[in-house]
């Protein structure tokens, strides 16, 4: 009998926790290597938009609703991320508090609660990531509001003219909204149209190397400024994983305080630890001169998180078995 053939997506979807760090390796090394990497970062927001789009287009949107509909996670949601996150972040950023740049990159990063990718991870992780799709518009508008406050808080006074609204709205719009529509009608036509049911089975196709090309996008584009700045930026590192193991537990506990079924844990757990990094650096690369170390340190804690959501996809099932599975 002939061998099995695997086919290229199941290929790379079995291996996706490893072709996920090789995107960051091949981005560092393009950004190192060729002096006008940077402008790849004109790149970023089109590769999202394009990764969100086929990410929306595997969720059932008819369980957005009934997601919507679970105020229980919403409120645990609302508070872990904007209550007990800001408490988390506001110990960690005092081992920094010396350094301005390096503070408002880090507060930037860690107070955002990720809207994108979050969505991905949860879900190879087997998280009700509906419910965190659904989410997604009420984290937007909730850390564009409380960010600024936050900011002055554990930054000073003159940090809170440094957040403008029009990058994120300028995001929400580009990267949650627009995706979202195009993949509701193209779930709709499907079922009719054979063009909608071939650009829907591409998408399905093409997760993984959509998410390996945003990897690279973002890191190409910052390579060559973290590699300037890396003795300052090292600093960091133990910081956001830090972060990402206090998370964890912080998430596991509240979710149980909560009383949420295992996928619902799961879905908390992932939004507490992983941060909106990919749409804040936008605004990190917008702030003035003398804060021009922060987008670096936004792009460092993406690269922490990026190795830690593979240690939390395998790890996180476990921490929260779904006895129904």
């Amino acid at each position: 009998m002939p061998a099995h053939r695997v086919a290229p997506r199941e290929w790379m979807e079995r291996r996706q926790l490893a072709l996920y760090p090789a995107a960051i390796v091949a981005g560092l090394s393009v950004g190192l290597a060729l002096p006008g990497a940077d402008l790849l970062g004109a790149g970023i927001d089109p590769a999202i938009a394009l990764l969100l789009y086929v990410t929306f287009l595997g969720v059932p949107f008819a369980r957005i609703g009934a997601a919507f509909r679970d105020v229980r996670f919403l409120l645990t949601l609302l508070a872990l991320n904007f209550v007990v996150v800001p408490v988390v972040v506001f110990a960690l950023s005092r081992l920094v508090a010396h350094d301005a740049a390096l503070l408002v990159g880090l507060l930037l990063v860690l107070l955002t609660p990720c809207i994108d990718y979050v969505i991905v991870f949860s879900a190879l992780a087997g998280a009700a990531h509906e419910k965190l799709l659904a989410a997604a518009p009420l984290l937007m508008i909730a850390q564009l509001v409380l960010l600024p406050g936050y900011l002055s808080l554990f930054a000073g006074p003159s940090a809170l003219g440094i957040i403008e609204p029009g990058p994120f709205a300028e995001a929400f719009l580009v990267l949650i909204a627009i995706p979202l529509l195009a993949a509701a009608i193209t779930q709709r036509a499907a079922p009719r149209d054979r063009a909608f049911r071939a650009v829907a089975r591409a998408g399905a196709a093409s997760m993984v190397p959509l998410m390996m090309l945003v990897l690279f996008v973002v890191v190409a584009s910052q390579a060559r400024r973290i590699a300037a700045d890396a003795a300052s930026l090292v600093a960091l590192v133990p910081i956001y994983a830090g972060f990402l193991v206090v998370m964890a537990g912080i998430g596991i506990v509240t979710a149980r305080l909560a009383r949420l079924d295992a996928p619902s844990a799961r879905a908390l757990t992932f939004s507490g630890a992983t941060r909106n990094s990919l749409v804040v650096l936008p605004l990190a690369l917008a702030l003035p001169p003398a804060l021009a170390l922060a987008p670096a340190a936004v792009v460092t804690q993406t690269l922490v998180e990026l190795v830690g959501m593979v240690v939390y996809v395998r790890l996180v099932p476990r921490l929260v078995p779904d006895p129904t599975s």
